[in-house]
């Protein structure tokens, strides 16, 4: 089985996510019970924690011996945790403006505790991940604050453009590079920050996040059409539920396909699912994986002045792997 993870080539992987895990857990405890059982309700739910593995992989990318378990420093994990809080943060808002029922297999935070919980929940993680960022210094701190606000930036550009079938290409790159992008961007900056690499090289860190964050975005968006309801561990055509016209569908949209006449418009389950059909069965989910690679290509390239190191291997073939997801 191909590995989506950049820590593959880690001595003890599963080492170093528990200690994630233990640290991401100890980052949502606080003095009132009731507000740390909620914060708290998605992490037990897993995930893949690509955020924070991003940060360990590229801090370590210039160590030739990054694959050793003592390399792993708490400075990493800190800053690991730190992305990971500001993904789950934006997890618990996400929710709220779905109305989702369900995340990560489970019931979403909005569904049990409300909307105004959800959203203090999710604050206060984004709280914690400042916090976090700060005690890695100012540089990191500033970094992460700007990236949530670029964050929020994205989300406000896709919501302007719901039910809009007039949606173009370059408006959906420019909400998911927002939404999505940045923060795995963020996530290789932040690493090579606090390994104290050279300018260059978070540069290039940064635009590896950057790329690889794109086609993670496209990727999902093609995932949201094709996989059920099991995969997802959500509801799937969702998008097209709520009127988030992805990738495929702005390019089915373009063609002049009939499909056109069901959107627009909130959609019930038979509509819905007769218009993901159609997206399914025309051409534009294998142009959409095209774009995809594309952006794969391109972070793949920011590698290339680096040595292969446990890091850089690993960040490579998580980005060379991701388009496996699609394979069913």
């Amino acid at each position: 089985m191909v590995s989506l993870t950049p820590l593959q080539y880690r001595a003890d992987l599963k080492g170093d996510l528990q200690r994630v895990e233990t640290a991401l857990r100890d980052a949502a405890i606080t003095d009132d019970d009731f507000l740390t059982e909620v914060a708290s309700h998605l992490i037990p739910a897993g995930g893949k924690r690509l955020r924070p593995a991003f940060v360990i992989a590229a801090a370590l990318c210039l160590d030739p011996k990054g694959d050793q378990p003592d390399a792993l420093t708490d400075a990493m994990v800190r800053g690991g945790v730190a992305v990971e809080l500001v993904h789950l943060g934006s997890l618990y808002h996400d929710d709220v403006m779905d109305e989702a029922e369900t995340r990560r297999g489970i019931e979403a935070v909005n569904h049990r505790w409300g909307n105004l919980t959800a959203i203090l929940a999710g604050d206060f993680l984004l709280a914690k991940a400042s916090e976090l960022a700060a005690s890695l210094g100012t540089e990191v701190a500033e970094l992460l604050a700007a990236t949530i606000g670029r964050l929020c930036e994205g989300q406000v550009r896709e919501l302007q453009l719901i039910y809009d079938i007039s949606r173009t290409e370059d408006q959906y790159f420019d909400a998911i590079a927002g939404k999505t992008a940045e923060l795995y961007a963020t996530s290789c900056r932040i690493g090579g920050l606090v390994a104290g690499a050279d300018q260059a090289v978070v540069d290039r860190l940064t635009e590896f996040g950057r790329a690889y964050g794109m086609a993670f975005q496209i990727v999902d968006d093609i995932l949201d059409l094709v996989a059920t309801d099991e995969e997802l561990g959500k509801p799937s055509g969702n998008d097209l539920r709520e009127g988030v016209y992805t990738l495929p569908v702005i390019r089915m949209i373009a063609s002049g396909d009939p499909i056109t006449m069901l959107l627009g418009q909130p959609l019930d389950t038979e509509t819905r699912n007769e218009a993901r059909n159609a997206v399914i069965a025309g051409s534009e989910i294998e142009t959409s994986k095209a774009t995809a690679q594309g952006f794969v290509n391109d972070a793949v390239e920011a590698l290339n002045v680096l040595s292969d190191t446990p890091g850089v291997l690993g960040m490579r073939d998580a980005a060379t792997n991701l388009l496996s997801a699609l394979d069913r």
